[in-house]
C-alpha cells in the first residue's frame, strides 16, 4: 500500500468507498462531490466548487456555533461540495477530518501505534501537569462521557498499550484515534481542578 494519500483514497473510492464521518462522497466519471451523509437524496443543496470551501464548511455547526472537534457528530447540512480531481478531494477532507486519512493509511501499514492516556498526560508541562493526578475512576468516567461526542473509534487505552479492535463498515473510512487530543487533556485538568485535593 502506498504512503501516498491522494492515490490512497482513489483506490478506497474505486473499491466502493463512498463514507468518511458524516460525509458522502459521490464519485462520477467527471467530479467528486461531497454531502452530508443525511442530504444524499436532497435537492436544493447550496453548492460550493472549491476544496478551501471545506474549510468553512467544518468550522461550525446548523448555529453557527465553531466546532472546536471536527469528528463531533455535528457537522452542519445543506451543502454540496463539488471537486475535480481526488487531489481536490483529499485536500477538502483534511480540512472536515484533519489527519484521518493518513492515520488510516498509516494503521492499514502496521505504523500506527496507539499511545495510553497516562503516557499522554505523563508528558503533559505547566498547567497540564497537574492531569497526571487525575484517578483511574475519574480518567474512566472523563473518557466514557467526553469521547462519547467524538466520531472517531478509540484504540487507546488507560494504561494499557493493547490496542483496540478497528470496527469497519463497508464502505465507510474508518476515522481512528490513537491518542487522547488536547480536548480531553484539558477536560482532564478541569476534572482534576474540582477534586478537593487540588484545591
Amino acid at each position: 500500500m502506498s504512503r501516498d494519500l491522494t492515490k490512497f483514497l482513489a483506490e478506497w473510492i474505486a473499491e466502493g468507498g463512498s463514507r468518511i464521518g458524516q460525509i458522502a462522497i459521490l464519485a462520477t466519471a467527471a467530479a467528486f462531490e461531497l454531502r452530508h451523509d443525511e442530504d444524499v437524496s436532497r435537492d436544493g443543496l447550496e453548492l460550493f466548487t472549491k476544496w478551501e470551501d471545506a474549510r468553512a464548511l467544518a468550522s461550525r455547526d446548523e448555529a453557527g456555533k465553531f466546532r472546536p472537534l471536527k469528528t463531533a457528530p455535528n457537522l452542519r447540512r445543506g451543502w454540496r461540495l463539488v471537486l475535480a480531481d481526488a487531489a481536490q478531494l483529499r485536500k477538502a477532507l483534511d480540512y472536515f477530518y484533519p489527519a484521518m486519512l493518513g492515520v488510516r493509511a498509516s494503521h492499514l501499514l502496521g505504523n500506527l501505534v496507539p499511545v495510553p492516556l497516562r503516557e499522554t498526560l505523563g508528558r503533559q508541562t505547566g498547567m497540564y501537569a497537574v492531569t497526571k493526578n487525575i484517578a483511574d475512576q475519574e480518567a474512566r468516567a472523563m473518557v466514557d462521557r467526553f469521547c462519547a461526542g467524538c466520531l472517531k473509534q478509540r484504540l487507546w487505552e488507560l494504561a494499557a498499550a493493547n490496542p483496540q479492535p478497528v470496527q469497519v463498515q463497508a464502505g465507510k473510512l474508518p476515522l481512528l484515534c490513537h491518542e487522547a487530543c488536547n480536548l480531553l487533556v484539558a477536560e482532564a485538568r478541569k476534572v482534576v481542578k474540582k477534586l478537593p485535593a487540588a484545591k
